[in-house]
């Protein structure tokens, strides 16, 4: 039983992605100021109607104190800086409508960005003072390694090839060839991906996401704030986030948070992945988005492979058209941190302001997951349901 529930209760008004992948001249918290402007400009309204600020553990200085300065935040009387790596921003919009729900405020801007591609590189995988770095940081993990340990034990029990894999960045490609802002926008096949170099056996390296500058920004408001504004807004239906952790040891890395997450969000939504017309999952890596359409449901353990393969990723028509701008495969992963970009597309859906190669026709149910951490030791996974304004 929900005690409070998000739906209905708050909407995202604004969305903003930053256009450019390559940022060498600005600082970071220059382009957290040019995102939150974009994102108020989109719903309508300024930082002086601001009074919640989220942000993670990309930004600069005291976090949240630093940026509310920064941009000049004088009527804040929320503030949140939960960080779950590559999730938080998904994190924060629940969160935020959760605290709108509250009555706690009525103006909620989150924030993101980041200069990895310029060489400002952000907080290591594994931080050295963590309980847990003595006892895996002396085997040298990496990113990639870790999900590609997933991706070995995938292949092992499910008989999942490199192809299959190599599918999901294939369908990535094929829509962010319509993204003019993206960083690959051409399409590639499955032997493009296999012949790729191999980074982390199985992975190969467009198995692999890319590297951006940028950033995005959200507002999330009150239902009474948003019936007073032109723009269109997008209804929060459900909400929900689950760590995995990894239990002092004994890790199964054959699924994701994203098995408590979804049934949650699902179940606040009063909906089912049926009822899904568009998702947003986050794609760190190939092998990601093949454990969380599982996790989430839209097919049956160890199904995954033949789904992919069959074309159900492809928009506008497929089974579940997915990451319509080209995602963290192809279009930006600014800060090594896709979950911003996965609600700024399912946004973009359910306006029907997707390139129209690739809109869903009639979008009405999205979907936006995120997933943080590690996928083989200490992921976190936030999933959102979103609807149409009059949903």
């Amino acid at each position: 039983m929900w005690l409070v529930t998000i739906r209905g209760k708050a909407f995202i008004a604004g969305a903003y992605e930053h256009p450019d992948r390559k940022i060498p001249d600005k600082s970071i918290a220059q382009l957290h100021a040019e995102v939150a402007r974009g994102a108020l400009t989109d719903a309508g309204l300024s930082l002086a109607d601001v009074d919640a600020y989220f942000c993670a553990g990309d930004a600069p200085g005291f976090g949240a104190v630093s940026m509310a300065d920064y941009l000049g935040l004088k009527r804040l009387r929320y503030v949140d800086s939960t960080e779950t790596g590559g999730s938080s921003y998904l994190v924060h919009v629940g969160h935020a409508a959760a605290a709108i729900a509250e009555g706690k405020c009525r103006v909620a801007l989150i924030t993101l960005a980041g200069l990895p591609r310029s060489g400002l590189a952000p907080r290591p995988l594994l931080n050295p003072l963590a309980p847990e770095a003595g006892f895996e940081q002396p085997f040298g993990p990496t990113t990639v390694s870790m999900y590609a340990l997933a991706a070995r034990r995938r292949m092992h029990e499910y008989g999942t090839t490199s192809a299959q894999l190599a599918a999901i960045k294939v369908a990535a490609s094929q829509h962010a060839q319509y993204n003019p802002n993206a960083l690959l926008p051409y399409p590639v096949t499955v032997d493009d991906v296999l012949e790729s170099p191999m980074i982390s056996d199985p992975l190969h390296r467009l198995d692999c996401c890319v590297i951006s500058d940028g950033g995005g920004a959200l507002v999330v408001v009150a239902s009474e704030v948003a019936a007073d504004l032109s723009r269109q807004s997008v209804k929060l239906l459900g909400h929900g986030e689950a760590p995995k952790v990894s239990a002092g040891g004994p890790v199964d890395l054959s699924y994701t948070g994203a098995v408590w997450s979804g049934p949650r969000a699902f179940e606040e939504a009063g909906l089912t992945p049926a009822d899904v017309d568009y998702a947003s999952i986050y794609d760190s890596f190939t092998i990601t988005v093949l454990l969380t359409i599982e996790d989430l449901g839209f097919c049956e353990r160890g199904k995954g492979d033949a789904f992919v393969a069959d074309g159900a990723l492809l928009a506008p028509h497929g089974a579940l058209p997915f990451n319509t701008d080209g995602g963290g495969l192809c279009n930006n992963h600014p800060v090594n941190r896709g979950g911003m970009t996965k609600v700024i597309e399912a946004v973009r859906q359910l306006r029907g302001e997707a390139h129209p190669a690739v809109q869903v026709p009639d979008c009405q149910i999205a979907l936006a997951h995120g997933n943080g951490g590690s996928l083989a030791t200490r992921p976190v996974a936030a999933t959102l349901i979103l609807g149409q304004e009059d949903a």
